[in-house]
């Protein structure tokens, strides 16, 4: 079963990327010398077969043992599908720990916000509620703080229990019938803490000798990364925070200005970004940096801390992923990069030396070699002090204005508008609730819905999986949730426009266009994959159907690291397929490999499926929900659209182009929302 190929080039990128300013900024940055991800990538070719097929151990010292014809076993007689198994659950043992130990920074904000012993106001009184009625907490005689104090314990326990018990949100927020199938399978967790401490230990050298029994565990991992680490930490912002908020926005690096203070966040945990939004607006900061010689500051996004305050505040500018951060970092047009966690890379320290950029961490769990430490500590004993950091903060790239170096700012004229903020309150507010919805996917106006999510991989070319995935979901009437890193191609390419229903089937624009729609809903941060189970739990409840009859489904093309895996799996636990077009480390073996892809039909009721062509993933996805609609008894739907949103984009730039007199770029600063 190998799926061993040729991956792309950084040549091969500049000339495919759907988005020109990546191909612009990479085109810049070869002239000046400067290290991208996509050179260090080419520069570990040929990569290693047994890290890909995952028959690689290094669990103790008496290897690394690599498991081959000619040693079928390793020193401990663990072969191929043992050690293919044990790393695959470490992986998504390590899925768990990342979402969680973020989320677990917000739970304590909350609960500190309710105790009183932190200053700050809980924004979501009707998600405190609902959240307690659904919990069984509930009373009228209880204050906000009151339910808001439990919330925070129950989502604490379930996080980090070591005496067994019931895990109170998954019980509570998952479907009675996917309930019975874990039960059924032994898989229910104790909580998040106590199912990662167990992966490690099955794992050690020595303990767990059976795959089968491994891959048990990654299951159990995978409930708790879904029901604590992601459901558990998207419930505890949304009571602090509050429920996103529907706007329309900027996006892309020609949004980023030159003459304002330019402050870039980049990472996952929200406490200190929310703090940091809050400075960036008072008067006295904003007269400081007017007093600097700068009309405003203005806040950024990259990665998941900018959709997050986004979605909840406003106030930020997205501009790119986790792979795109240091071509965001070579305009030399940010003044400060302030960097919590996950998805940090170590590669932005050089490129912001390049550009006397100031770096600033944020998080005991992140520290960057030359970069500035102002954060919560490992204790969060001073989570109370966070407007103070924040000031701290803002000042700081008050300070660095003016401090960019003459001639070496360098910012792509690409810019692109794009719809921001949704959920499932407003969108079935939209609707007028769920029986609406429910009719437009009986009918085949909507002929399923795809979360399309995950991360960025340059074994693919940069962006354009998910570009061709979204172009061929569209154009055969398929709705598209979307978040985190893969969001970002779709908002800079105009994908979250209602005029990008130009690209869609006529089922997708009779159901939109009445109420001024995209195609694509943008949800947030890679944790707003709570807000798409809810989503498809809404359906699922309006059709009297279980998630596993339904049209509906998980992409993540471009997916590359453990959240990944872990996304990947918490659906296909509720009963959902998912579509990826890289494999994960499993082919080593064949048996954990059938597991992975084929075996949890029977157990789960879905299946893995990989395709390197994204075209061919996307319409593989359209073929099974036609086969479930016709299970169901439901209306195909009409033939796709004969044009692809992304082509016709290309048609616009280039006609543009050749209006302005230049070959497919733009030194004008004018607003070009479908370039």
């Amino acid at each position: 079963m190998s799926r061993r190929q040729g991956f792309p080039s950084k040549a091969d990128v500049i000339e495919r990327t759907p988005d020109r300013a990546v191909r612009e900024m990479l085109q810049h940055m070869g002239k000046i010398g400067i290290e991208t991800p996509f050179d260090r990538f080419d520069t570990q070719k040929p990569h290693c077969g047994f890290g890909l097929s995952g028959t690689c151990c290094k669990n103790c010292h008496m290897g690394p043992c690599r498991i081959t014809a000619k040693s079928p076993r390793g020193v401990c007689g663990a072969d191929a599908h043992l050690v293919v198994a044990r790393n695959i659950l470490r992986w998504t043992a390590a899925g768990v720990a990342a979402h969680g130990a973020r989320g677990r920074e917000v739970m304590l904000a909350l609960k500190g916000a309710a105790d009183g012993a932190l200053d700050l106001p809980i924004l979501g009184p009707d998600k405190v509620i609902a959240t307690a009625k659904a919990f069984g907490i509930f009373e009228d005689g209880k204050t906000i703080k009151e339910l808001a104090a439990e919330i925070a314990m129950i989502l604490l326990d379930d996080l980090c229990r070591t005496l067994p018990g019931p895990h109170r949100t998954l019980e509570a927020m998952a479907p009675p019938e996917r309930l019975q199938v874990w039960r059924e399978l032994d898989i229910l967790p104790v909580g998040a803490y106590h199912e990662v401490f167990e992966a490690l230990h099955r794992t050690t050298t020595g303990t767990d000798g059976e795959w089968e029994n491994v891959t048990r565990q990654m299951l159990r991992c995978g409930l708790a990364f879904a029901w604590s680490s992601v459901v558990g930490s998207a419930i505890a912002m949304d009571c602090l925070y509050g429920l996103p908020k529907r706007s329309r926005i900027s996006t892309n690096l020609g949004a980023i200005s030159e003459d304002t203070v330019n402050i870039a966040v980049h990472g996952h945990s929200p406490v200190l970004v929310a703090a940091i939004v809050k400075a960036a607006r008072r008067s006295d900061l904003i007269a400081a940096a007017r007093q600097a010689g700068a009309a405003t500051i203005r806040l950024y996004g990259i990665c998941c801390s900018g959709h997050s305050a986004l979605a909840k505040f406003g106030d930020i500018t997205p501009l790119t992923n986790a792979v795109g951060a240091e071509l965001a970092l070579a305009t030399g047009a940010i003044d400060l990069w302030v960097a919590d966690v996950q998805d940090v890379f170590p590669g932005i320290m050089d490129v912001a030396a390049c550009f006397h950029t100031r770096v600033v961490t944020t998080s005991d769990s992140t520290r960057l070699p030359g970069a500035e430490h102002i954060a919560f500590d490992h204790h969060h004993s001073n989570l109370g002090e966070a407007d103070t950091l924040a000031e701290r903060i803002v000042r700081l790239g008050i300070q660095a204005y003016g401090g960019r170096q003459s001639g070496k700012v360098f910012i792509p004229a690409a810019r692109m508008e794009a719809e921001v903020g949704f959920s499932v309150e407003n969108i079935l507010a939209t609707f007028g609730g769920a029986d609406t919805l429910l009719e437009h996917l009986r009918s085949g106006r909507i002929r399923g819905v795809v979360n399309l999510v995950g991360c960025n991989n340059p074994k693919v070319v940069y962006e354009e999986a998910v570009v061709k995935v979204a172009d061929e979901l569209i154009a055969h009437d398929v709705l598209a949730l979307t978040n985190g890193c893969a969001a970002y191609a779709l908002l800079k390419l105009g994908f979250c426009l209602p005029e990008a229903l130009s690209g869609a089937g006529q089922g997708l624009n009779s159901a939109l266009t009445q109420h001024n729609l995209p195609p694509v809903w943008h949800m947030g941060e890679c944790l707003d994959n709570a807000r798409a189970s809810v989503f498809f739990r809404t359906i699922s409840n309006a059709a009297n159907e279980p998630l596993k009859r339904l049209p509906l489904a998980f992409s993540s093309p471009e997916w590359s690291n453990e959240k990944g895996l872990g996304a990947a799996l918490g659906f296909r636990l509720l009963g959902l397929n998912s579509y990826h077009c890289i494999a994960p480390p499993v082919d080593g073996s064949e048996k954990v490999a059938r597991f992975i892809y084929e075996d949890t039909r029977e157990l789960l009721g879905a299946v893995m499926v990989i395709d390197q062509d994204p075209v061919a993933l996307a319409r593989r996805i359209v073929a099974d929900f036609d086969e479930r609609r016709a299970a169901l008894g439901w209306d195909k739907g009409s033939e796709p659209a004969t044009t692809r949103l992304s082509a016709l984009q290309r048609q616009q730039e280039h006609s543009h182009a050749h209006l302005h007199g230049h070959p497919h770029t733009h030194n004008d600063t004018e607003d070009h929302n479908h370039e």
